[in-house]
């Protein structure tokens, strides 16, 4: 068919709203600031997370090619959507996860929790969360085998407790325990080593430093919104604080840094107002927290957000974005 016999007239409901940022920009941008913490994940952990962030990568692409192949869609790879999913979904992975299981999980994240629900934009649920979900419930043992860094592992893959499994095992609800069950010196070398990543866990929840320095690159370059990442992590370092628990410690330890920045930010799955996304971020927070003190698992930034994601319609709907509004300053601007 040539060009001009295509019907191009496109039917969708209103608001229509466009900006000249491409999805592709968006997601470049993400990837750009996500690659740090990716190389330092390998840093730390060595070939076994690099393997884990090739493979879910080619296979979030792979499956989103062959399912719109299959069901008569548009292959857009090309908007790096699909590499943006299998990017998160390795970096809240355990390092030494087995092939074959990150392979799985990544075409439910793709498959399922996306392209059932009708690819970019319309799922409800975070893609790479809801694949790690997946697994969680699955195969539960290899998705909390922890081990050490290079730094501190005097052998390949010894397996380690991490800092949230003490803390919840109350042997540790300060920096000066923490650092007698993890071999640091004080509760100074404790912050430090937990600052830069060097403890077990998951390949993306790493260094802090790195995670923070992509919160600000990504807010000042106005490709997130600071509201529902700050909202989650004060919401989860004050409950945890009331609760007994070191609140550096709580800031520090696990994923909520990397859930709270990259996760809680998703477009598709969060409010689209202000007050929503202030209201969201909270309710990540107070579910992670209560997790984290009253749960049977030391984590509950997974459940936090998938849980909260659910609710973002009713958000959106309670608090819906005025298209078109003007605000009382660019009044006072247009009358001057």
């Amino acid at each position: 068919m040539a060009e001009s016999d295509r019907n191009e007239i496109y039917l969708s409901s209103s608001p229509h709203y466009t900006i000249p940022v491409t999805t592709r920009h968006v997601m470049a941008m993400v990837i750009l600031a996500l690659l740090p913490i990716a190389v330092w994940g390998v840093v730390l952990f060595g070939l076994p997370a690099l393997i884990t962030l090739i493979t879910a990568i080619v296979s979030c692409v792979g499956f989103e090619a062959l399912f719109r192949k299959m069901t008569g869609q548009d292959v857009r790879a090309g908007d790096l959507s699909a590499v943006i999913t299998g990017l998160l979904f390795a970096m809240v992975l355990p390092p030494t996860t087995p092939v074959w299981m990150t392979i799985l999980g990544s075409l439910f994240a793709i498959v399922v929790a996306k392209e059932f629900f009708g690819g970019l934009g319309a799922n409800v649920f975070n893609p790479a969360l809801a694949g790690r979900a997946f697994l969680m419930v699955s195969f539960a043992k290899p998705m909390t085998n922890w081990v050490e860094t290079r730094f501190t592992a005097v052998m390949d893959a010894v397996s380690t407790a991490t800092p949230l499994a003490l803390i919840k095992a109350a042997d540790a609800t300060n920096a000066e325990a923490l650092a007698g069950e993890l071999g640091f010196f004080s509760s100074t070398d404790t912050y430090w080593n937990l600052f830069i990543g060097n403890r077990g866990g998951c390949i993306g929840e790493s260094s802090i430093f790195l995670i923070l320095f992509a919160f600000f690159f990504l807010s000042l370059t106005k490709v997130i919104d600071w509201r529902a990442p700050v909202a989650m992590m004060a919401t989860t370092v004050a409950i945890t604080w009331i609760a007994g628990i070191d609140p550096l410690l709580t800031l520090l330890s696990g994923g909520l840094a990397f859930g709270a920045v990259f996760m809680t930010t998703d477009y598709a799955t969060s409010p689209v107002t202000d007050t929503g996304r202030l209201l969201f971020g909270a309710g990540c927070g107070l579910i992670t927290a209560l997790i984290r003190v009253f749960g049977g698992f030391p984590e509950g930034v997974m459940f936090s957000i998938l849980i909260m994601n659910s609710v973002v319609p009713f958000l959106d709907r309670i608090l819906p974005r005025k298209y078109g509004k003007v605000s009382l300053a660019a009044k006072e601007k247009r009358a001057s």
